[in-house]
């Protein structure tokens, strides 16, 4: 029978820590003489109770969590945090609707980036730092979440990353701790280094705290409605994409690295890919520019690298309005949003290292067709990949194509073109942010959409996030049989 206290102590434990990160916002906007800091102060104190209330009455229950429960508590704590930080979007002055609310809290702690605010550049300073610091929680969250929960629940071949003495399922809250400290020290020093340098390159502190947050944890809200094209600067925009590409990055390989292990990122296959397709992406959109768009070689690695490497790890950061370059864009800058970065990073997407899987396993395959008695084992950082790892990248695969043409289906269905239905479902299932199209293009927003429509994009923000799996394992009967 699942066992909800120590689901409800976890639980109770990040609701608090949410709320005592309103404090932030409340003291911004007393400062800066906002009314808002009222409303932040209340749900400040309401989340705070709630939170407090959870944890004092579920405590002693630390090592009770098992697999079984972790999925609960994993599904739980993306679906009920973003309720309770979306308290303060609907009673400050924006007044956002409960639908609009929930879906800005949602973007915010899943990284996504999907705004469904216009007039930021004049909008309450609590609010804009209140977006970011989702954005940062959420960044953490995912990180810990993919290197020491998603591993042990074996989902879209996670596992691959599972680290030693893991198996123990009593172990999970006292793993997951131990991983996040180490985490968030690189984590927070990381931000703080990207404070310094955009404050160097001309940016207010203000903004600068804030768009360092959002760029280490890849998520792409910024301070104005014309995001970091409001600002104007090469320096910023190479400061930013610097962050976003290492916030991409396995967070297990930077971590090593600053322990005085060099060689860990030329050891780990997926992080030299990553760069590599980095690296390939932007020399082939820089020249494509220049080529037929007549843009200079500054202009073209600037706008064009920047943008497409902002889409594809999913920060969401516009520089410019990209749909405008044509047809050949949309359609590159569309299917790259579904690549991502690394696994164990703050990025998002299908992931790197679920397409070496795929190709190796598929050249394996190839190979055998070809040569039947030879013997051919499809490898990943030199280790034979296990058939229940090749077996669950697969099954993520389809299930990740179906639930995207479902889910476009579904919007499309609320009135929307297919353009805005396809691409909107892309960009939040893929944690993204910018659609395509007039309307939640990069230079529009999500808030002229219905308000099921958005209902929808929330939860495919969640699915996408939580690696598919974790959802819809508990909607099995096997499940709530065991």
């Amino acid at each position: 029978m699942l066992d909800y206290r120590p689901i409800a102590l976890a639980l109770g434990a990040l609701i608090f820590m949410l709320g005592a990160s309103m404090a932030i916002p409340t003291l911004i906007d007393l400062v800066a003489g906002h009314d808002d800091w009222q409303t932040f102060s209340v749900a400040m104190g309401i989340t705070i109770i709630v939170g407090g209330m959870l944890f004092l009455a579920n405590r002693g229950m630390e090592n009770n969590l098992t697999l079984r429960e972790a999925f609960m508590l994993t599904v739980l704590s993306w679906l009920i945090l973003p309720a309770f930080a979306a308290i303060p979007l609907v009673f400050s002055e924006l007044e956002l609707s409960v639908a609009d609310a929930y879906f800005e809290a949602m973007s915010g702690l899943t990284t996504t980036g999907a705004t469904v605010i216009t007039g930021l550049d004049t909008a309450p300073p609590g609010i804009l730092m209140w977006r970011a610091i989702l954005q940062w929680l959420g960044g953490i969250g995912i990180i810990v979440m993919a290197v020491a929960i998603l591993p042990m629940l074996q989902i879209g071949g996670m596992q691959l990353f599972r680290m030693e003495s893991s198996d123990t399922s009593d172990k999970i809250l006292p793993r997951a701790a131990q991983i996040s400290w180490a985490i968030s020290g690189l984590y927070v020093g990381l931000s703080a280094i990207c404070v310094i340098l955009l404050i160097l390159a001309g940016m207010t502190p203000f903004d600068a705290v804030a768009h360092a947050m959002t760029s280490v944890a890849t998520g792409g809200f910024s301070t104005s409605d014309g995001s970091l094209g409001n600002f104007d600067s090469a320096a910023i925009d190479f400061i930013v994409f610097s962050f976003c590409v290492i916030g991409s990055m396995p967070f297990v390989v930077l971590i090593q690295m600053a322990r005085g292990r060099p060689l860990a990122f030329w050891r780990d296959e997926q992080a030299k890919t990553f760069l590599l397709v980095v690296t390939a992406l932007v020399t082939a959109v820089s020249l494509w520019l220049m080529v037929w768009k007549d843009f200079t070689l500054g202009e073209a690695v600037r706008y064009g690298g920047f943008n497409i490497i902002s889409v594809m790890t999913g920060a969401g950061f516009a520089t410019t309005d990209y749909s405008a370059w044509g047809s050949f864009s949309v359609t590159l800058f569309f299917l790259v949003m579904f690549i991502g970065g690394c696994a164990g990073s703050a990025s998002c997407g299908i992931k790197i290292f679920r397409f070496q899987v795929l190709f190796r396993s598929m050249g394996a395959w190839m190979n055998r067709i070809w040569q039947p008695n030879g013997i051919f084992i499809a490898r990943y950082n030199g280790q034979p990949i296990d058939d229940d790892v090749k077996s669950s990248v697969m099954s993520f695969l389809v299930l990740f194509m179906a639930t995207f043409v479902v889910l476009s289906i579904a919007v499309a269905t609320t009135g929307l073109d297919w353009v805005t239905a396809f691409s909107g479902v892309g960009a939040t299932l893929a944690n993204v942010g910018p659609g395509l199209g007039d309307i939640i293009g990069p230079a529009g927003t999500y808030g002229p959409l219905p308000d099921s429509a958005k209902w929808i994009l929330s939860l495919a923000m969640l699915l996408g996030r939580l690696e598919l799996f974790t959802v819809f394992v508990l909607l099995s009967r096997t499940y709530w049989k065991a």
